[in-house]
C-alpha cells in the first residue's frame, strides 16, 4: 500500500525528505483499509509518511508491526523536496529526459535505480521467506511499489516510471507454489 497524501502537496520526496501525512492523507489511509483489515502483520518503510499510519493501524487492530529500512523511498538527489513545476521551470529537458529513461538520466546525486531495485527485491524476498503463507501489509512509497512490480514482473528499471501509483492505493502480490504473481494494482479499496 502506498502512503497517503503528505503535507506540502506534490513534491519529489525521496529518502531525504520525510514529510508527515496531511489530514487528507490520514483519511485516505483509514478509508482504504476499512473496518476489518485482513492482514496479520504490517511491515513499513521507516519514513513517517508510511510508518505513522502503519503503527496506528497495527495498534488499532492488534497486529504485529515492524519497519524495514530497505523499504525507504528511492533517493532523488537534487530533486528532493521540489515540485514537478519547480524542476520543469529550472530545466525542462532534464525532467523530460528522466521520464524517457530514468536509469541513464538520474537527477544529480540520485540513487541508481538498479541499486534501489536490488534493495527492494531483497526486502521482498525476506518478507516472502519470513511470512510465507501469511497475509502481510507492506506500507511503502510509489518508488518501492514500482521496484516491487519490476521484481515480480521481471521488468527493466527503465519501464518503472510508466506506472501510475495513487496515494493510499493497494498493489497485491501473491507467492505460492507456482511462484510470484501480481493479483491487482492501484486499487483504492480492498473489496
Amino acid at each position: 500500500m502506498r502512503h497517503g497524501e503528505p503535507e506540502g502537496g506534490r513534491r519529489y520526496r525521496g529518502n531525504a525528505v520525510d514529510d508527515p501525512l496531511s489530514e487528507t492523507g490520514w483519511q485516505q489511509m483509514w478509508d482504504a483499509v476499512g473496518e476489518q483489515p485482513p492482514w496479520r502483520h504490517i511491515i513499513s518503510s521507516p519514513m513517517r509518511r508510511c510508518s505513522a499510519f502503519a503503527e496506528a493501524l497495527a495498534d488499532r487492530c492488534g497486529l504485529d508491526f515492524n519497519t524495514d529500512d530497505r523499504l525507504r523511498e528511492v533517493g532523488f538527489g537534487r530533486w528532493e523536496g521540489l515540485s514537478p513545476d519547480e524542476i520543469i521551470s529550472r530545466n525542462r529537458a532534464e525532467y523530460e529526459a528522466f521520464y524517457r529513461d530514468p536509469c541513464r538520466n538520474r537527477p544529480a546525486g540520485a540513487e541508481a535505480l538498479e541499486n534501489f531495485g536490488r534493495r527492494v527485491a531483497h526486502a521482498l524476498q525476506d518478507v516472502l521467506s519470513e511470512y510465507n503463507g501469511k497475509h502481510v501489509l507492506v506500507v511503502a512509497h510509489a518508488g518501492v511499489i514500482r521496484a516491487a512490480l519490476g521484481y515480480i514482473l521481471n521488468t527493466d528499471p527503465v519501464a518503472w516510471y510508466r506506472t501510475r501509483i495513487d496515494n493510499a492505493a493497494f498493489t497485491r502480490f501473491r507467492h505460492d507454489r507456482y511462484g510470484n504473481r501480481l493479483e491487482f494494482h492501484n486499487r483504492l479499496r480492498l473489496e
